[in-house]
């Protein structure tokens, strides 16, 4: 997991989901997942310069995440096997209704405005202790802002 930074000092690392390993293995396996539906779960996907967000129903993993060089799983995150073709085509349709969706707070010229609507959107979907567990970079990566802009947007 990338690290985070308060003030320019690393701060321990977030507590992650304990299967972090596994369900990265699975990512990097090259096999399309799906985030299960069926739970209030997701998982930041880290890539090289930003980061993505799959929520419930999306793809994960395949050639949508070759790049993926870590993760964090929000909620009881539970990924499932495609079962058809058709499976397969829906959540990459869902994957990228996440990522319009995050494209369309990057629009935003102002980063704390950016901030608070990626924190704003994430409560709509989450519980508050969960929102807070996603660490201020991950949220950064999603809307290109710095940390401490999220932080700053937290705090407002």
């Amino acid at each position: 997991m990338p690290q985070t930074y308060r003030d320019d000092v690393a701060t321990p690392p977030v507590k992650q989901h304990p299967d972090t390993d596994i369900v990265l293995d699975k990512i990097n396996s090259g096999k399309l997942w799906i985030v299960n539906s069926r739970r209030r779960n997701g998982i930041v996907v880290y890539k090289k310069f930003h980061a993505e967000f799959a929520g419930p129903g999306a793809a994960v993993g395949g050639a949508l995440d070759e790049k993926c060089e870590s993760i964090s799983a929000l909620g009881n995150l539970s990924l499932v096997e495609p079962k058809s073709y058709e499976d397969q085509q829906k959540a990459i349709r869902i994957r990228l209704q996440w990522v319009r969706l995050t494209q369309n707070f990057t629009d935003k010229p102002i980063p704390v405005e950016r901030a608070q609507m990626i924190l704003e959107q994430f409560k709509t979907y989450f519980d508050q202790s969960i929102v807070d567990s996603v660490p201020d970079e991950a949220f950064s990566l999603l809307v290109g802002v710095f940390p401490s802009t999220v932080r700053k947007a937290r705090r407002q």
